[in-house]
C-alpha cells in the first residue's frame, strides 16, 4: 500500500517538517517532507501489506530547526486506519495538547494521487432514482452506478454522491418518492433492486407482460413512482415464491441475516403490519407499541405470517448483495461512493415504532425562514430526544452510521446544524415561523424586563382574536412554562408595529441577541456531546451540510472534528456577499454551484442570479457554464462535486432542452414529487466524446 501523507503547517525560516512512523520494533522511521510554499507539507511512503494489516501503525509529525527538534505533536499519535486499498491519502491537522481526542485523520481510500501536494478531487452528484439505463424498470437502480463509475473513471473523477437510499415505502403513493422520509434508517429501498439479477422466472407469460411494462415505464421522461412501485412489488412477489426458499437456506443469506438481525426482524415485522392494516401509522394498529414479544410471535417458523416476514429478509438480502457488488466495482475503479444521512426519520417509521423514547413526537423538525422559504419549513418528522439517546452513548446513531459504511466511503450529514440545535415546531402550529431552537436557553420574564421590554411577554404570546397565529412576539416554551423564545422575524407583524418605539427597540435587541449570541456556547457544548461519538463510529469521510442560519461556533467545531463544510456559490456564508468566489473556499470543504434543493446552474444564471461582478450575466451558454465549473475546480476545496445536470451544461450536444425540468426538489413545497430522471442513458453518457473530453481536461488542468 502506498500512502500520501499531507498536513497544513506554516513553518518559519529554517524549519523543516518530518513524518515519524512508529515501527513494530520500537524504533521510528523519520521521513523528510516536502512543501508547496503555501503551507502544505507532504510525503509518500509504500508499506508492506503485513505491516498495515497486522497491527495499528501510528505516526506523528515533528519540526526540526537547524537539525534539532524544535517542536513535536502532543497527545496521542495518529493511527493509520485499516484499509484494503492499494493507495490511501491521509490528511491531518497538527495535534495540540487537550484537543487530540477531537481530531480525526481524514482517510481517502481507493483514489489515485494526482501528484499535487494537497490532494483534491472532483465528482458527480445524482440520486440513484434519477439514473437511466436500458436495463431499468422505470427508475434508476443500484446497478446503474457501475456504468456511472466507468464514466467517472473515464473523465478523471473520483467520487459519486447520491441522495439517501433507505426504504421510504409508507403509503405506496408518489409521496414515497421523498428520499429524506425513510421508514427505516437501516433498510434499503426495494425500488432500487435490479429484478432480473435476482433470478429468471419460469412463468414466461408473466415475464412477457412485465417486459412490456418495463419498457413502457423506462421510456417515460420522468418517474411514474406509483406504477413502478406496484410493478416491482408484484415482480418481487413472484421472485420470492420461486427463489425464496433456496435463498433463505444459503450460507450467504444466513451470514447476512446474523449480521443484520437486530434491525432486520423488527423492520420486517413493521412492514408486515403496515401492509396488513393498510397504513404506516402504527398508532392505528392494535400492536401500536413495539415489544420483543412481537418478534417471538411473528418471526418464527410455522405460520403463514412468517412467509411475509421472510420476504422482507429476501428483498433486503438481494439489495445488500447488489449494493455491495456495486461498491466493490466502483472502489476498484478508484472511485469513492458518498451517501447522505437524513437529519430525521418519518414519525410513522419503524425507528419511531421500535424506539419511541428516542424521539419528541409532540413536535416536528424544520428550518427557520430563509431566502428559499419565507415562512420557514416544516418537515413532519419528530425531533430527537438527545437526553435519552445519550443514555446509550448514542448507540442507535452509531449503529446507523456503521450500517451505512457497508455501502459508502463518505457521507453528507443532512442539516448538520441540527446536531447543534434543531428548529422545532409544536404540532399545534401551522406555520414554520412558530418554531424555536431545541436545545436553547429560553428567556425568563425577569431577563426580558432587564433588556428593556417592560411589558408582560405572556400578553404577546397569543395572537389577538381574528389575526393569524404568527401575530405574536414571544412563544412560551412547551417544556418549561414561564420561559419564552422571541418569535423569529416578528418585525413585520401587526402586534410589533403597534408597539411604542422603545419597546420595538428592546424587542429587536432581545431577538438579535437570542438568535446570534446568547446560545452560541450552549450549542457548541451540545454538538460536542454527540458528534465525536457518532462520527468516530466509522472511518468514512464526513461532510456536513452547514447551510442556513449558522451559529458562530459551527466552523470551529467542524474544523476540530475534521468535518468538511459545504460551499454553495449562490448561498454565501459571509455578510454582504451575493455570489461567492470559489477562490476564497478553504481546503476542508466540498464546493458546488448547485444542490438538489436548487435550480440547476443554467436556470439559476438565466432566471435567478443577481447582478454580480464575478460571473456577469446570462444567458447560460456552454462557455459561461464551463467558466463557473472551472472556477470551482480551481478552488482550494478538497472536493468539487457537481450535479450531473451541471456537468451536461458545458456541451451543447448533451444539454437538456429545458433546464427547469432538471430540478430535483423545491424545499418550500411540501408536495414536491421527486421524479427527475436524466434525459439520456448512462451508456449514452459514456459515448459522449465531446463532453467527456471537456470534463477530463477541466479536471486535469485544475490539479484534480
Amino acid at each position: 500500500m502506498t500512502i500520501h501523507f499531507q498536513i497544513e503547517y506554516f513553518t518559519r525560516w529554517g524549519e523543516e517538517l518530518f513524518l515519524c512512523l512508529n515501527m513494530e520494533d520500537g524504533t521510528q522511521l523519520c521521513l523528510e517532507m516536502q512543501n508547496d510554499s503555501h503551507g502544505t507539507w507532504y510525503v509518500d511512503h509504500t508499506f508492506d501489506d503485513e505491516e498495515i494489516m497486522n497491527r495499528d501503525l501510528s505516526y506523528q509529525y515533528l519540526v526540526r530547526t537547524d537539525g534539532n527538534i524544535s517542536r513535536q505533536e502532543e497527545g496521542r499519535p495518529h493511527i493509520i486506519p485499516f484499509s484494503k486499498a492499494d493507495r490511501l491519502v491521509l490528511s491531518d491537522r497538527w495535534k495540540e495538547s487537550g484537543l487530540e481526542i477531537d481530531q480525526r485523520t481524514v482517510a481517502i481510500p481507493y483514489v489515485h494521487h494526482n501528484g499535487e501536494a494537497m490532494w483534491k478531487g472532483a465528482g458527480t452528484s445524482i440520486p440513484v432514482f434519477s439514473l437511466r439505463s436500458d436495463d431499468d424498470f422505470g427508475i434508476g437502480e443500484f446497478m446503474d452506478l457501475i456504468p456511472l463509475a466507468d464514466w467517472a473513471e473515464a473523465t478523471g473523477q473520483c467520487i459519486i454522491q447520491t441522495l439517501p437510499v433507505n426504504d421510504t415505502i409508507m403509503t405506496r403513493t408518489w409521496r414515497d418518492s421523498y428520499p429524506y422520509s425513510a421508514n427505516s434508517s437501516f433498510a434499503l429501498n426495494p425500488i432500487y433492486l435490479r429484478l432480473q439479477d435476482v433470478g429468471t422466472l419460469g412463468d414466461k407469460e408473466f415475464l412477457e407482460r412485465m417486459e412490456s411494462l418495463r419498457k413502457e415505464l423506462n421510456a417515460l421522461p420522468e418517474i411514474d413512482f406509483e406504477r413502478v412501485l406496484a410493478a416491482k412489488t408484484e415482480y418481487i412477489d413472484h421472485l420470492f415464491e420461486e427463489f425464496g426458499r433456496q435463498c433463505l437456506e444459503s450460507k450467504e443469506f444466513k451470514k447476512f441475516f446474523n449480521a443484520n438481525r437486530q434491525w432486520l426482524e423488527p423492520y420486517a415485522t413493521y412492514c408486515y403490519l403496515r401492509d396488513k392494516y393498510g397504513t404506516s401509522d402504527f398508532n392505528q394498529w392494535p400492536e401500536n407499541r413495539f415489544s420483543m414479544q412481537l418478534l417471538h410471535k411473528y418471526c418464527v417458523p410455522g405460520n403463514k405470517r412468517f412467509l411475509q416476514i421472510q420476504k422482507q429478509y429476501f428483498v433486503q438480502y438481494h439489495l445488500h448483495r447488489q449494493f455491495r457488488q456495486v461498491k466493490k466495482y466502483v472502489n476498484g475503479k478508484g472511485i469513492l461512493l458518498k451517501g447522505d444521512i437524513p437529519i430525521g426519520v418519518n414519525r410513522h417509521s419503524s425507528d419511531a415504532w421500535i424506539f419511541p423514547e428516542l424521539f419528541n413526537m409532540d413536535c416536528q423538525a424544520g428550518a427557520p425562514p430563509d431566502d428559499f422559504a419565507a415562512d420557514g419549513q416544516k418537515w413532519g418528522m419528530p425531533t430527537y430526544n438527545w437526553e435519552n439517546m445519550a443514555k446509550s452513548s448514542y448507540s442507535w446513531f452509531t449503529a446507523r452510521f456503521r450500517k451505512m459504511a457497508d455501502y459508502f466511503d463518505a457521507y453528507r450529514i443532512d442539516h448538520l446544524l441540527g446536531f447543534f440545535r434543531i428548529w422545532e415546531i409544536p404540532l399545534k402550529y401551522d406555520s414554520g415561523l412558530m418554531g424555536h431552537f431545541n436545545p436553547c436557553l429560553p428567556l425568563s420574564v425577569d431577563e426580558i424586563h432587564g433588556m428593556g421590554f417592560h411589558a408582560n411577554p405572556q400578553d404577546y404570546a397569543s395572537a389577538p382574536e381574528g389575526s393569524p397565529e404568527t401575530n405574536v412576539l414571544f412563544l412560551e416554551d412547551t417544556r418549561r412554562p414561564g420561559m419564552f423564545h422571541p418569535r423569529i422575524n416578528a418585525f413585520d407583524t401587526q402586534v410589533f408595529q403597534s408597539l411604542p418605539e422603545d419597546l420595538k427597540q428592546a424587542f429587536r435587541n432581545i431577538h438579535d441577541d437570542f438568535y446570534y449570541h446568547r446560545n452560541d456556547w450552549f450549542w457548541q457544548q451540545s454538538a460536542m456531546q454527540k458528534l465525536p461519538a457518532i462520527i468516530n463510529a466509522t472511518d468514512m469521510i464526513v461532510c456536513g451540510e452547514d447551510l442556513g442560519m449558522i451559529p458562530q461556533c459551527v466552523p470551529g467545531i467542524m474544523d476540530r472534528l475534521r468535518i468538511m463544510s459545504l460551499e454553495v456559490q449562490r448561498m454565501p456564508k459571509r455578510m454582504g456577499i451575493i455570489v461567492d468566489n470559489p477562490a476564497d473556499y478553504h481546503y476542508m470543504s466540498v464546493c458546488t454551484p448547485s444542490t438538489h434543493d436548487m435550480s440547476v446552474l443554467r436556470s439559476w444564471i438565466d432566471n435567478e442570479m443577481p447582478d454580480n461582478w464575478l460571473i456577469g450575466s446570462g444567458p447560460a451558454t456552454t462557455e459561461l457554464c464551463r467558466q463557473v465549473l472551472e472556477s470551482h475546480l480551481a478552488s482550494k476545496s478538497m472536493l468539487a462535486i457537481f450535479l450531473l445536470q451541471d456537468w451536461l451544461s458545458v456541451d451543447e450536444s448533451v444539454r437538456a432542452s429545458d433546464p427547469d425540468r432538471e430540478r430535483i426538489n423545491i424545499p418550500a413545497d411540501p408536495d414536491n414529487y421527486w421524479r427527475y430522471r436524466m434525459h439520456l442513458t448512462v451508456g449514452n453518457l459514456l459515448a459522449a466524446d465531446s463532453l467527456n473530453d471537456k470534463i477530463r481536461r477541466m479536471i486535469h488542468n485544475n490539479g484534480r
